[in-house]
């Protein structure tokens, strides 16, 4: 009886041991930066003094075999594939975005915060097809993001690998309502 007292004894001092090693090798956390979730670059999070762009392609037999570029401010951000998505977070301002087609494309004053969502199409040219953006309404570009089955671009078509990010997209009830 006296050894299972000591033994018992025993374990609970080097669980009570091991505990106090684990809390005094990890270093104090500030109470702020556990308030503060940290932010990956590569994830589209919304942030407050950044806007978001999310740029998708439906998936399509017609065209499937371009993957025409989309700008922002003439810089070349990806090479859209077929039935594909990509997010770029931009400081907000004035910014211009097109794809291959010149004569088309959209002039957005963004805002800090807020969601823009383009869709790019194929349209048929006098040789072969090019890109074209559609601006989209939240509501409808986040149904077709969501019914269509489309997959995060390739890594190898971006161009920007700063601000494009191919991380999956998941919608919060949040981010859906504050549209």
């Amino acid at each position: 009886m006296q050894r299972l007292t000591s033994t018992i004894l025993a374990v609970c001092c080097l669980t009570f041991f091991s505990f106090g090693q684990q809390d005094s090798a990890t270093p104090p956390q500030s109470t702020s930066a556990q308030k503060e979730p940290s932010v990956d670059p590569a994830k589209p999070t919304l942030q407050k003094d950044k806007a978001i762009v999310y740029f998708y392609r439906y998936k399509q037999y017609a065209g499937s075999m371009l993957a025409p570029s989309v700008y922002c401010d003439e810089a070349q951000l990806a090479r859209m594939d077929n039935g594909s998505y990509f997010t770029v977070t931009i400081d907000p301002g004035k910014h211009t975005f097109r794809s291959n087609d010149k004569q088309s494309g959209a002039e957005i004053n963004l805002k800090a915060g807020q969601e823009y969502f383009l869709r790019v199409e194929i349209v048929a040219g006098f040789m072969k097809g090019h890109g074209r953006l559609v601006a989209v309404v939240p509501e409808q570009a986040r149904y077709e993001l969501k019914a269509k089955g489309l997959k995060p671009l390739d890594a190898e078509m971006v161009a920007d690998k700063v601000r494009v990010s191919t991380e999956p997209i998941q919608f919060t009830e949040t981010q859906e309502s504050k549209q």
